[in-house]
């Protein structure tokens, strides 16, 4: 037993080994030596790791251990890098596959509950009665209770057509209740779209997928098929980002020529210029692209790019300032390593790194509560990030008062999610301040164009 465990640990000694290797680059292959700084410094992870395994006051599990040193190291760098154990590499693969074998719902942790977020319209979910706010108490007469995240996720997903059975209760109803649910292929639908009047449509892309720029075209060609666009509203509030080619090719579909985005990184191989290339169908309409504190990376790429063309008016607040590129390599045992390797930068030569994108016309959403608008203001962005946790806080008087404005916020985030994956409606377009602000910009350029002819 004592011998695996030498074995287990000079395995992970050498995963941090080569990890070093990775985040130094390719210039730190080299022999090392007995006076080699990096040398020296494993060796005293080697024997404290030795120390605490045999020492602690309570048994330790050791590949946990080097697995928080390793995720420690790599976090240091900038909150983007991080170490992916295999269910994490696993998830985000299938985030930008575009779909997965499921039951169709959205969850998260409350207070330690598995809730739901919001069923995704048209799923087994959704069509047999699962409500935003269910908790889910089994999954498959197994509890939730000490389950993560990730795990309670793998359980839901599966093959098409294999059943799964989860038990939920509900604000309201005395007994749990029972959905044996079929799994089915769900589809992560990354760009919605609908007319706002004759003449002018409304497109909203939630985040860059491997089929975003397809369904966008998609999403035109229904648009325009009612006859010539006017304008259009191209929506990239709340998105968080996604593929950096997914983010070219769909600023590719609004321009004809010049620089799209440019990557600089300390070796030659990470520094490059993307181009527009002439398309066949040309979309040369007006555009006004809404963008918020909560649109990030790849939608700030598409907002920098036809900003600086001046291709669109961009309208809304400043973005969130995420202008890092960043990339994973697969390491053994099905685990993931991504870190930085560039930083963004838009055709004129702007850093959107910590500084985001800012409007052309700056214009605050207008919320149905107080609540809605103060987190908007307070929304994190790039430059708030820290290396380090912040500190637990001690129980006081105004513990009460911070659970309730935490309530407050969940709820908050809760409503923009289920905006996010539900249906577009005109009538909540209609109710959106931003939404309509747009459409006005794009009518009345509209009128005064026509002044004079």
């Amino acid at each position: 037993m004592r011998q695996w465990k030498k074995e287990h640990l000079k395995l992970w000694l050498a995963a941090v080994i080569a990890i070093s290797f990775c985040i130094m680059g390719t210039g730190f292959y080299r022999e090392l030596s007995a006076d080699d700084e990096t040398y020296k410094g494993l060796k005293i992870f080697s024997d404290v790791i030795e120390l605490v395994e045999k020492n602690y006051v309570d048994p330790v599990d050791t590949k946990e251990l080097i697995e928080k040193a390793i995720q420690g190291m790599v976090g240091s760098l900038d909150p983007h890098s991080q170490l992916l154990p295999p269910e994490a590499l696993e998830e985000m693969q299938i985030d930008v596959r575009g779909e997965f074998g499921g039951i169709g719902i959205v969850i998260t942790m409350q207070k330690g509950l598995l809730t739901v977020i919001a069923p995704i319209e048209g799923t087994p979910a959704h069509k047999a009665g699962v409500k935003a706010g269910d908790i889910i108490i089994k999954v498959d007469g197994e509890s939730t209770k000490e389950m993560m995240l990730w795990e309670a996720v793998k359980k839901m997903r599966g093959p098409k057509g294999e059943k799964v059975v989860i038990t939920i209760v509900r604000k309201g109803d005395l007994k749990p209740i029972d959905f044996a649910l079929v799994r089915d292929i769900i589809p992560i639908e990354s760009v919605k779209h609908l007319g706002l009047k004759p003449g002018y449509g409304y497109v909203r892309i939630t985040n860059f997928q491997e089929n975003t720029t397809d369904d966008l075209k998609t999403a035109l060609r229904s648009l325009e098929s009612g006859g010539p666009l006017k304008g259009l509203v191209l929506d990239l509030r709340d998105n968080p980002g996604g593929l950096l080619n997914q983010a070219i090719q769909v600023s590719d579909v609004f321009l004809e020529e010049g620089d799209i985005v440019s990557i600089k990184g300390r070796l030659k191989r990470h520094t490059k210029a993307f181009r527009a290339k002439r398309n066949r169908k040309k979309h040369d309409y007006p555009m006004v692209i809404l963008i918020n504190g909560g649109s990030a990376s790849a939608s700030e790429i598409v907002a920098g790019a036809l900003q600086d063309h001046k291709r669109a008016i961009i309208l809304g607040t400043t973005s969130f300032g995420k202008g890092s590129v960043q990339t994973v390599e697969t390491l053994r045992e099905g685990y993931g390593l991504k870190f930085t390797i560039a930083r963004y930068y838009t055709p004129n030569g702007r850093s959107i790194q910590a500084q985001g994108i800012k409007p052309d016309v700056e214009v605050k959403q207008r919320f149905l509560d107080e609540e809605e608008e103060e987190e908007e203001e307070g929304l994190l962005k790039e430059k708030d990030l820290k290396n380090h946790l912040e500190a637990y806080p001690f129980a006081d008087e105004e513990d009460e008062e911070r659970e309730e404005e935490r309530e407050k916020k969940r709820k908050s985030r809760q409503r923009r999610t289920e905006s996010r994956y539900g249906p577009i409606q005109l009538e909540g377009l209609q109710a959106d301040y931003q939404v309509m602000r747009s459409l006005e910009i794009l009518v009345s350029y509209d009128i005064f164009s026509k002044i004079g002819e």
